[in-house]
Parts: C-alpha cells; sequence; structure tokens
C-alpha cells in the first residue's frame, strides 16, 4: 500500500497593525533606574537582532514618556488581570485567524472542502474555543475535524504539522487547515526585574495558516523527531498568574542547545534528531527564530555556514519571536523563494523549534 506524502502546500501569515518595538524600549528604557541594569539593557537591545514587533496595542507617548494604547490597557500600578487578558484574546484571536486564512486565498468551495483544522495557540483560552469560532467565521464544513494543540509554546507549529501529516497519511484526501495565533503582547508585565524585561524584547504578535494535502507541490513533509535535553525543565517555563501569563526564560538556554546540537552533530546513528546523516547533508534550514543568541546556538551547535540561517534571521529582524506562529513565517520564505526561483526544488531541508522541556522538535522536509 502507498502512503501518501503530507506536503504544505501554502502559507498565510497576518501581523496586526501596530510596531511597538521602539515604543517598548523606551518604554523600558525609563523604566529602569539602576545605570549598570540600563546599559546592560541597552547593549542586550543592540545585540537582539530585532527591529520590529507588532501588536494590537496603539502605543501612546505622553509628556512623562509613559506608554500605552488608547484604551489604557497598560496602565501603571493597574495593569490588566489575566480575566481581561483572555477578554480581549477572545475579541481578537478570530479576526486574526481570519486574515490569516484570508491570505491563504481559498475560495468558498476550498474552505468547505477542508476535511480537519488544527489550532495552535498558548496565549489565550476560551470556549466554545477558537477553532470552533475560526469554523464559523471562516466558511469551513461545520462536521470539519477539530484538533486544538494548546499551551506547548514555540515547538507548537511542528507538532500541528506533525498532526496534519498523520491524517493526510492515513487519509489520502484529506485537506488539513492549520492555523498558528499567537498574541504574546497580551501578556507584557509591570516589572522592573531585567531577566523579565529582556525576556519580554523578544516577543511580538502573529499569525500563520498552512494547507496540508497530499497535492505534491510546496514543501514535503517526511518525517518527525522530538528530543529532550535531560535535567532542564527549569529553563523555560510559561505558567498562568494573577496579571497574565508569567514568562520565564533562562538566560543558560542558548548554551544548553548548542552542547546538545554538538553532540547531535557528533552522532552517526539513526537515533539522534540528525537520523544519522550530517548538517552538510541538509540545502535547507528552518529553524524557529526564538532570539539571536538561540540562531547563534543552533549555527555554531550544528557547525552551519554563517547564511544557513538567513531567513530565521530576517524573520526575528522583522517580526521577532512570535512564539508558535514564528516558524511558520521562516516556512514561508521558503514557499516563496521556490515560487520564485531562488529556492531549488528538490531540496532536503531540516526544520527545527525548541520550547519548554528543554525540548527540541523537529522535521524534515523537501521543496517540490
Amino acid at each position: 500500500m502507498n502512503v501518501p506524502t503530507a506536503h504544505i502546500n501554502r502559507i498565510g501569515t497576518a501581523l496586526p497593525p501596530h510596531d511597538v518595538h521602539e515604543a517598548f524600549l523606551a518604554f523600558v528604557g525609563d523604566l529602569i533606574e539602576d545605570r549598570r541594569q540600563s546599559l546592560i539593557f541597552r547593549r542586550m537591545v543592540g545585540r537582539a537582532g530585532i527591529s520590529h514587533r507588532w501588536s494590537y496595542v496603539e502605543p501612546v507617548e505622553n509628556p512623562n514618556r509613559f506608554l500605552a494604547d488608547k484604551q489604557g490597557f497598560y496602565t501603571p500600578g493597574a495593569f490588566p488581570s489575566t480575566a481581561q487578558r483572555m477578554a480581549r484574546y477572545e475579541a481578537l484571536a478570530p479576526g486574526f485567524a481570519g486574515e490569516a486564512i484570508d491570505a491563504l486565498g481559498l475560495d468558498a468551495d476550498e474552505r468547505l472542502g477542508i476535511t480537519h483544522l488544527v489550532v495552535a495557540s498558548c496565549t489565550g483560552f476560551i470556549a466554545p474555543g477558537l477553532d470552533q469560532m475560526i469554523v464559523s467565521q471562516a466558511g469551513l464544513d461545520p462536521s470539519v475535524e477539530r484538533t486544538v494543540v494548546g499551551f506547548m509554546g514555540c515547538y507548537a507549529a511542528v507538532n500541528a504539522l506533525r498532526l496534519a501529516h498523520h491524517f493526510v497519511r492515513s487519509e489520502p484526501e484529506a485537506r488539513v487547515l492549520v492555523v498558528n495565533l499567537e498574541l504574546c503582547t497580551l501578556h507584557f508585565q509591570q516589572t522592573t526585574e531585567l531577566d523579565r524585561l529582556l525576556s519580554m524584547l523578544l516577543f511580538g504578535d502573529g499569525c500563520a495558516a498552512a494547507l496540508v494535502t497530499a497535492e505534491p507541490h510546496g514543501l514535503a513533509l517526511q518525517d518527525f523527531r522530538a528530543a529532550t535535553i535531560a535535567d532542564s525543565a527549569d529553563a523555560i517555563s510559561w505558567r498562568i498568574g494573577d496579571q497574565g501569563f508569567d514568562m520565564h526564560l533562562s538566560g543558560e538556554v542558548p548554551g544548553r542547545i548548542q552542547r546538545a546540537l554538538a553532540i547531535e552533530a557528533g552522532r552517526n546513528d539513526g537515533g539522534g534528531l540528525l537520523r544519522g546523516t550530517r548538517p552538510e547533508d541538509y540545502a535547507l534550514w528552518a529553524v524557529h527564530a526564538g532570539g539571536r543568541t538561540i540562531l547563534d546556538a543552533v549555527e555554531t551547535g550544528l557547525g552551519l555556514a554563517s547564511d544557513a540561517l538567513a531567513g530565521s534571521r530576517k524573520v526575528l529582524n522583522d517580526c521577532g519571536n512570535m512564539s508558535s506562529a514564528t516558524l511558520m513565517f521562516v516556512l514561508q520564505r521558503l514557499l516563496r523563494g521556490v515560487a520564485g526561483g531562488t529556492v531549488p526544488r528538490d531540496a532536503p531541508g531540516m526544520a527545527m523549534a525548541f520550547g519548554p522541556g528543554l525540548a527540541a522538535e523537529s522535521f524534515r522536509f523537501s521543496t517540490t
């Protein structure tokens, strides 16, 4: 029996209307009173590799340089509760998903032909869920099979695509819509702790929608594999607090990833992330743009060429870290390159993302 190969045929993306990166830097610059910490923050800003981050929060600057959205969502001394943040997620997320789905260019019949919907998001919770809202809003068949991948963080994109891969392999006629939606800037915290401010420096909002079918064009998904770094569960955490979701991102993460990948690169068996292959066997790399130091760690750990992660670095510069949506933006650049002739066809590739655990999720692909 011939098992079909799942392909990412199309990817559509959406960003909110407001670039908040410079506004955030100005706000934090005034917030940090300690001169040494202020110098560290400025130095890290210069090294971050980020020029833009996008949000539905519209920054407004007043004479004391306090920055907030026009509705006063972030007011000093009265930052919103988790309930208020979830109410805004519920108000914004369906329309945001709709923008990314519209970018796919599906007509009414194609939308009705979607057989499976996979939604990944870790920045909000509602019920009836975002998946049900998408079905109603996007004109999908009400009987579509729905799956939600929740609270997995940055590597949720790989898990969502893994589900689509299995659906297509088991049902050759399946047409899977995969949506990755994150509103990270809903979880800005009022704090003067430098490590938390540096974590918030990375994140922006983004949404991606992908069509995965057995039709042989786009990016052919080959196999998936996960690996966890031992004794690293405390390196990345994402917990629900009274004022939004609290992110902890240890400064040890890049070093741990670099060391782990160096070990993987030295393995010569089928049990590792490289499946017994070598880094040089892959012409294309799609790595989650979690931060400049994360990308540097991957490049150094695997001994990649200096331009191997150019696509990931471009997404980081233009959008910041959008959690689970980020990798899809990188893959979209590859798809555009294939269509435009700047990325070769039949080229082998490796995709990789990192998140809580500390774990790596990966898959191999090829361009068609």
